[in-house]
């Protein structure tokens, strides 16, 4: 009977203990696969230096997505992005864009930073012609989805998919 009783005293405070150490645990961010679509206008010139950025409400960076184009003495045009990185790069690198052409990128983004103030940013530059910082600053929202968001300057738009 000791036994019976004794198990029926452990297995009493198992659930209890369970469930506290469940509480106890943090709850685990999901993120989602976020694809940025950067598509160039037709400007005529060199290819285009971009850095395509993740920043809070006030603008500050959170997150470096790409920089393209990878000659680092040219990246200090990419003025918005630049001055708050110090060039530091967190994301990928690759080749510059062309004029009239597309830059595809996927990167996991958290699901709460969806529609919680949160902004993609896109600074352009192209060498002998103007920097462009904040060519587009795209908020992440749920009803931006799918939609294009036009640029100042050399890009012709930014297109934020799930």
């Amino acid at each position: 009977m000791s036994n019976s009783r004794s198990f029926r005293q452990n297995a009493a405070l198992a659930l209890p203990l369970a469930v506290l150490a469940t509480a106890a645990l943090p709850a685990t961010a999901e993120a989602r696969m976020v694809r940025l679509t950067t598509t160039l206008k037709n400007y005529g010139g060199d290819g285009a230096y971009l850095a395509i950025y993740l920043t809070d409400a006030s603008g500050k960076l959170q997150k470096t997505i790409r920089v393209a184009g990878s000659k680092a003495k040219y990246h200090k045009h990419l003025a918005g992005w630049f001055r708050q990185s110090g060039g530091r790069i967190d994301g990928t690198t690759g080749a510059s864009v062309g004029a009239g052409t597309t830059l595809k990128v996927s990167v996991d983004i958290a699901d709460a930073l969806i529609d919680a103030g949160y902004q993609i940013r896109v600074d352009s530059a192209v060498e002998k012609e103007n920097d462009i910082p904040a060519d587009v600053v795209a908020p992440l929202t749920s009803g931006n989805i799918g939609k294009p968001i036009a640029g100042k300057g050399y890009v012709r738009s930014l297109t934020i998919d799930m």
